[in-house]
């Protein structure tokens, strides 16, 4: 990690201490983020995420390591990383009774912008985020994706060089889903805005980053751009649908492939990382035969970051 770095982390952990154990939540994880990406932070609930967001964004102390944002230590200068970055959580703060130009014009205010020009700050985030014809409309009344939008304009309000998004699209319908998307491009390529993107959704990470980082049970398990992640995995992607009880056995057979990687499982059956997968339809289905093993069916196709993680983790993301 070097100095020119928008966001530095290393060896962070964190532990949660009860009366009866101790749970390592973030684990010896090293993470750099440079200006002008969007980095992509991904793994499935429990997976330590949240912990890490809430660390960098000075909401959480670390347990051990060194965090720094916009070269500022989170620990030691909370108040000061906090002027630098920007933050949308995952449940948005929103007050209901309030309206979307109030919501952000005391924003602005807390921000230390005085009162005109707050309102005028408002007025040209409303219009940004594409809610001007919503100013007046209370936030109660917002749809879902408008909401997620109106937080992301209250994150904007003071200019900051990072911007954290936690979650940003959970629970939005597609065409919402897609709005965000595109603010969040348009945020980074017309205003060189860094953005730390924490998503369970793969799709959402191959559309959006520069880079990603998988994180699996509190440790950094791959990294690296989406397109370099789908390459490790291999050419093709053979997925044999089998039953929970054969899944082992379908793993033992079809070991006798060459020139595969070795096989991943999940709920629907085996995944074979294989370099031209219609060549090798039919061996596969010769050893499954031999061992008399059922298969409901068997689809080949191009690497996915799905299936990046689950050749990083043994299984996949919606586990």
């Amino acid at each position: 990690m070097t100095a020119e770095n928008i966001v530095e982390v290393s060896g962070l952990r964190r532990v949660f201490t009860t009366k009866r154990s101790e749970v390592v939540a973030v684990d010896r994880l090293d993470l750099a983020v440079a200006p002008g990406e969007i980095f992509g932070f991904l793994g499935p609930n429990g997976a330590g995420k949240t912990t890490t967001l809430l660390i960098l964004t000075t909401l959480l102390r670390p347990t051990t390591g060194t965090v720094k944002v916009a070269g500022i230590d989170v620990a030691a200068q909370p108040d000061r990383a906090r002027r630098a970055i920007g933050v949308a959580l995952q449940d948005a703060g929103l007050d209901p009774a309030a309206t979307a130009l109030e919501l952000l014009t005391f924003q602005a205010r807390l921000q230390g912008i005085s009162g005109r020009a707050a309102k005028q700050r408002a007025t040209e985030l409303l219009e940004i985020v594409g809610l001007a014809d919503a100013a007046q409309q209370r936030t109660r009344a917002l749809s879902g994706g408008m909401r997620r939008r109106l937080d992301l304009a209250s994150a904007l309000v003071h200019r900051p060089t990072l911007l954290f998004l936690d979650e940003p699209t959970t629970g939005l319908d597609p065409a919402s889903r897609r709005q965000v998307w595109a603010e969040v491009r348009r945020l980074n390529t017309e205003e060189g805005m860094t953005v730390f993107l924490t998503t369970q959704y793969l799709e959402e990470a191959d559309e959006l980053a520069h880079r990603v980082a998988i994180i699996d049970k509190g440790r950094l398990v791959a990294s690296g751009s989406p397109d370099r992640l789908k390459a490790e995995v291999g050419t093709d992607v053979i997925h044999l649908e089998v039953s929970p009880e054969h899944a082992e056995k379908a793993c033992e057979a079809v070991r006798e492939l060459s020139d595969t990687r070795e096989p991943g499982t999940d709920a629907t059956g085996v995944s074979l990382y294989v370099s031209d997968g219609p060549s090798r339809i039919a061996e596969t289905l010769r050893l499954l035969d031999r061992s008399s093993i059922p298969i409901g069916a068997i689809t080949v196709s191009r690497p996915s970051l799905d299936d990046a993680f689950l050749l990083a983790t043994g299984h996949r993301m919606e586990n």
